[in-house]
């Protein structure tokens, strides 16, 4: 099979499960799949790339710099900190675990390690869930929303939340999403 990308392409994984999904995916297309548990700590050359893209995952401004050659470019997509904080609030739960991530925080740790800001979007698009079993596996999937998610220690508020979906079809909350697109100088 002839590979739709460049002669060297490399993905980088740090959620474990996710690591045997990419290489069975990927590695047929020709891209080397490297998991990777450090951000700070990339296995790759200094100015070894001229694009790096990102999403919905961690990074070090600092270690995105020195894989970059001059003038590459640095593009991102992240799930900000006010990301379904609705459902927090909903079930009285503690906050998101990456409340504090925002678009300013990012572009101010981007700028400070030698990036120009070549543009930036911020966006709130709503996430529906139809019924509370949805609900309740996407809490048990995506583990940070809430740690150690546990529907019975939430059994009261999320019957609550049950009766007002049957009653209403749907609930609704806020995603929170950023775009930054970067250029190393």
């Amino acid at each position: 099979m002839k590979s739709p990308f460049p002669e060297t392409v490399y993905a980088t994984e740090a959620y474990a499960p996710n690591v045997p999904v990419a290489k069975k995916r990927l590695e047929p297309l020709g891209v080397h799949v490297i998991a990777i548990d450090d951000d700070d700590a990339l296995p790759f050359d200094d100015a070894g790339f001229d694009l790096v893209l990102n999403k919905h995952e961690s990074f070090s401004p600092a270690e995105v710099r020195r894989i970059l050659r001059p003038g590459g470019t640095f593009l991102t997509q992240q799930v900000g900190g006010l990301d379904c904080a609705g459902i927090n609030e909903r079930l009285g739960a503690p906050d998101y675990e990456y409340a504090d991530w925002t678009l300013s925080q990012a572009l101010a740790g981007l700028e400070s390690n030698g990036f120009e800001i070549v543009d930036q979007q911020e966006q709130f698009p709503i996430q529906r869930f139809y019924d509370i079993g949805a609900l309740v596996y996407y809490l048990k999937a995506i583990e940070w929303q809430i740690a150690d998610f546990q529907p019975q220690k939430y059994i009261e508020q999320l019957y609550g939340l049950y009766l007002d979906i049957q009653r209403d079809g749907y609930w609704d909350v806020k995603q929170h999403r950023f775009l930054i697109h970067a250029r190393a100088i």
